[in-house]
């Protein structure tokens, strides 16, 4: 008998290797440059365990220096005010999703740091998932408080990562390829694909890459989910669509185009992992168990409660038909779905514990069915969770250790659950029946990872 539990945990841990910094990064990093030195600069959830692979892999002998963002509690050796040092490379902790002042004051010093490097130095950009409001510092007249406002309104609008970032790039200093517009050094960012379809400019709001997007589109995203933001951020996105403000870095960019010594270009952005080659690596892992693996897409989106409707009828066509593959198979997928919260219900969870719970309604207990969803950077949303393990037998224990929501006064597992999704508390439902997945900081971020097994 399967222990699917313990089977779709060990594939998570399959899909992180392959998106493990200290594992990637190593393959990765450049010769130091002869004549000069190396200034380390990142931001997200990865970018302490890249700046570790880096030491750990770096000539004691090459000057090395720098300065990266991370997520708080997921640097190492967490020390006073936060910060923490792996040796040569300073870590400081800030606050994700939504933006603050400690993220403020270091990207700062990492926008200096990059400012100081001249033509014969190496800046060093380790860039992941998260960046973009690691890396936060206000354009022109905007406050923090007011890039707090609008990204939360953001957050809760269920726009896609990509038209988040379009709109944070036109309020940034920094990112939309200013990075790389502010030395005059060999930039080379190495990068961990958190963004459906890979694009290096929306990955972290692309610091060091050409923008395609322009102020008029962030106007646009704006208007289309109905945000109306702080007048310092309509007042600085007005002027850029009238041209009264520079635009982000564009393709074609001589920042981009130009070559060092007439051959390498001087700034270079490499994706070193992505969501797909986690999905791969898990898909061995059930291979070599004898579990035919179905990679259903590495980018996935759309609201988490649809797409889990979706998965639900493949799944019950696989069980009752074994069409279009015989069982045993696991079904996995990766991306990034959205939740969309009505106004006045806070939430409990995030979009993996969604689209767990939507997809319990609608297998509604299909024996030899079993599934986890779990994001790869440990934290699903609101909570301190990964994700969940959702068991065949889910709605026949919901009614147990049930607290703090309306879904407590019901009987019935199916309703309870319904009411459960209704009110976006996933978090509470999963808590309720005790399959909770918690990780802790994975220091990696590549998406979702979800697995769906039919026995």
């Amino acid at each position: 008998m399967i222990n699917s539990r313990a089977l779709l945990l060990d594939s998570f841990r399959a899909a992180l290797s392959a998106a493990d910094p200290l594992l990637i990064v190593p393959h990765h990093l450049p010769q130091p440059p002869v004549n000069g030195k190396t200034i380390v600069i990142g931001a997200g959830k990865a970018a302490a365990s890249m700046a570790k692979a880096v030491e750990l892999h770096w000539p004691a002998d090459a000057p090395l220096e720098g300065l990266v963002i991370t997520r708080y509690a997921h640097g190492y050796e967490r020390g006073e005010e936060h910060n923490t040092a792996l040796g040569r490379i300073r870590v400081v902790e800030a606050g994700h999703p939504v933006p603050d002042n400690s993220g403020e004051m270091a990207a700062k010093e990492i926008l200096s740091l990059t400012q100081s490097a001249g033509p014969n130095d190496l800046v060093l950009a380790l860039i992941s998932g998260g960046g973009s409001s690691l890396l936060s510092l206000p354009a022109g007249d905007i406050t923090m408080a007011d890039l707090k406002a609008v990204t939360k309104a953001l957050l809760a609008s269920g726009a896609p990562i990509q038209e988040m970032n379009v709109v944070r790039k036109h309020l940034s200093a920094i990112q939309g390829g200013r990075m790389a517009a502010a030395t005059s050094a060999r930039v080379l960012a190495l990068i961990i694909s958190d963004v459906t379809g890979d694009d290096p400019s929306s990955i972290a709001s692309g610091p060091t890459t050409p923008d395609p997007s322009t102020f008029q589109d962030a106007l646009d995203i704006l208007n289309r989910y109905k945000i109306t933001p702080p007048i310092s951020i309509a007042r600085h996105l007005s002027k850029g669509s009238r041209g009264e403000i520079a635009e982000t870095l564009k393709p074609g960019d001589p920042i981009f185009t130009d070559k060092v010594d007439g051959k390498q270009a001087r700034v270079e952005n490499h994706v070193i992992a992505t969501a797909y080659a986690s999905l791969a690596s898990a898909a061995a892992f059930f291979q070599q168990r004898g579990i035919a693996p179905m990679i259903l897409g590495d980018s996935v989106t759309g609201e988490a409660r649809e797409v889990a409707k979706v998965y639900a009828a493949l799944a019950k066509q696989i069980r009752a038909h074994h069409h279009p593959i015989k069982p045993p198979v696991a079904l996995i997928s990766g991306g990034e779905c959205t939740v969309t919260l009505r106004d006045g219900i806070p939430g409990r969870g995030g979009r993996c514990t969604e689209f767990l719970l939507s997809l319990a309604i609608e297998l509604d207990a299909l024996e030899g069915v079993s599934a986890l969803a779990c994001d790869t950077d440990g934290i699903d949303g609101s909570e301190n969770n990964a994700g969940a393990y959702l068991p065949a037998d889910s709605l026949s224990r919901v009614g147990k250790n049930i607290q703090n929501t309306s879904a407590e006064k019901v009987s019935d597992g199916m309703t309870a659950a319904k009411t459960f999704l209704a009110e976006n508390d996933a978090y509470g439902f999963f808590a309720g029946i005790g399959e909770l997945i918690v990780t802790g900081p994975t220091r990696t971020n590549v998406n979702d990872y979800r697995v769906i097994l039919i026995e």
